[in-house]
């Protein structure tokens, strides 16, 4: 985290910057008082009237309005053939359980799970294959190929032109790619050795050029977590010509992490890390109001964010961010005054557009039942309710639901934001996002 101390912090607010202005300062966005344009993220606040439309950036800055939920894709317009474990007779089943999302050029690509296990375990039916979809803006299917496991993370690759997909999040993991202009679109990629963390793999994030891996699950098969020797993020270096993924680790289940919470009596002081479940991972945008260029991790179940500053390098540092609610994936608004964002539903098999009033803050799949203190039974509102869309305020960890309305939503996995308003009439911008 690159943060002011106290001391810079009461510095300001003698000043008189203000609640705001030290909560940009602590993110790292400014050198100092003195650079106006960076505390804004729309222009100069010399020049601009009113950077933020209503009130606080803080809080939602467009209060009582409601996010529109339109589903763009559903599972049962879609099939798949399969061959069920043990038979030699091919069958045929609708797709179910979208999970993560990406982002390519002017195409999303989903994996859709069809019901496989956690440790490639074939579904009820007998399916061993999860299937990614590529498919346009407005929803329009575009190809689809079968994988062999449960697909965890889905992440786009601009140099392949293609993308990067994980199976398996708790054992028995394995990676593939997808080129979808190849005459063999599917290359299967076995790991160099068993993966350290006795465990699985799920989300995949492009990070100056590394692709960094989320090490799910650990102690599946060994010591229950955390352990010092769990890696909690792989570098990957993949051959084509071996196809074998090599595995480097980038840090560790009980590293030590600043803490980055400012309402903490602990912030800015080191905390050893206690991961037992890390998921989703991102890279953070450049334009974000904190953690800008960051790599980021989610621990689910522990509900915290690792923010690592210069992953992989020379000056690599961690941070940890601790959150009122268990989250899964997250997603910046970078053009807050327009944009949409494309989430999955594995409750309704469907993959949604949500438009209107975003905001600033990073959004958030909120799941309280992953929460490692959620009963076995789950969800039990009040306490325990299913998931839902949420801010995430990200200098002090606070998730807040966010309202929506329109076709049922039960966020689930993957969250993509795309600048520009999109909806069934077409696409409109054809830059690439890597989630």
């Amino acid at each position: 985290m690159r943060s002011v101390s106290i001391r810079s912090i009461n510095a300001l607010a003698a000043a008189g910057i203000g609640l705001l202005g030290v909560l940009y300062a602590s993110s790292g966005s400014v050198a100092s008082a003195s650079s106006p344009d960076h505390l804004w993220p729309i222009g100069n606040p010399s020049t601009v009237s009113s950077p933020w439309p209503v009130g606080n950036p803080i809080a939602n800055p467009w209060p009582g309005q409601k996010l529109n939920v339109q589903q763009i894709l559903v599972g049962t317009s879609l099939h798949h053939s399969f061959t069920p474990a043990g038979s030699m007779t091919a069958a045929s089943e609708t797709l179910s359980n979208p999970d993560d999302i990406t982002r390519l050029g002017n195409d999303l690509f989903v994996g859709f799970q069809n019901g496989v296990g956690p440790q490639g375990q074939p579904s009820a039916d007998g399916n061993p294959d999860s299937t990614v979809v590529e498919l346009t803006l407005s929803g329009q299917p575009v190809g689809q190929w079968d994988i062999a496991g449960k697909a965890d993370g889905v992440t786009a690759d601009p140099q392949l032109n293609g993308v990067i997909a994980t199976v398996n999040e708790d054992a028995n993991s394995a990676l593939y790619t997808i080129t979808p202009s190849a005459s063999s679109p599917v290359t299967p990629y076995a790991y160099n050795e068993p993966l350290p963390h006795d465990g699985g793999t799920d989300a995949i994030s492009i990070y100056n050029g590394q692709v960094l891996i989320s090490a799910s699950a650990p102690g599946t098969t060994g010591a229950p977590a955390p352990q010092a020797t769990y890696p909690a993020v792989y570098s990957v270096a993949l051959d084509p010509n071996t196809q074998v993924a090599t595995v480097t680790p980038v840090f560790y289940d009980e590293d030590s992490a600043t803490v980055a919470n400012i309402n903490s009596p602990q912030f800015e002081q080191s905390s050893k890390l206690g991961l037992t479940d890390p998921d989703s991972n991102e890279v953070v945008p450049s334009a974000s109001l904190r953690f800008g260029g960051d790599f980021m991790l989610t621990s689910q179940g522990d509900q915290q964010q690792i923010y690592l500053n210069d992953a992989g390098g020379s000056h690599q540092s961690l941070s940890v961010l601790s959150l009122s609610q268990s989250v899964d994936d997250t997603a910046w608004p970078t053009a807050p005054r327009g944009g949409s964002l494309y989430s999955t539903d594995s409750t309704n098999d469907a993959v949604d557009l949500v438009t209107g009033p975003l905001g600033y803050l990073p959004l958030v799949v909120a799941t309280p039942c992953g929460a490692n203190s959620a009963p076995a039974t789950c969800p039990v509102p009040p306490t325990y309710p299913a998931n839902y869309l949420a801010t995430l305020n990200p200098w002090t960890g606070q998730v807040s639901p966010l309202a929506v309305q329109g076709a049922a939503y039960v966020p689930q996995g993957g969250l993509v934001f795309v600048p520009g308003h999109f909806g069934s009439g077409g696409d409109q911008d054809g830059s690439s996002d890597q989630s």
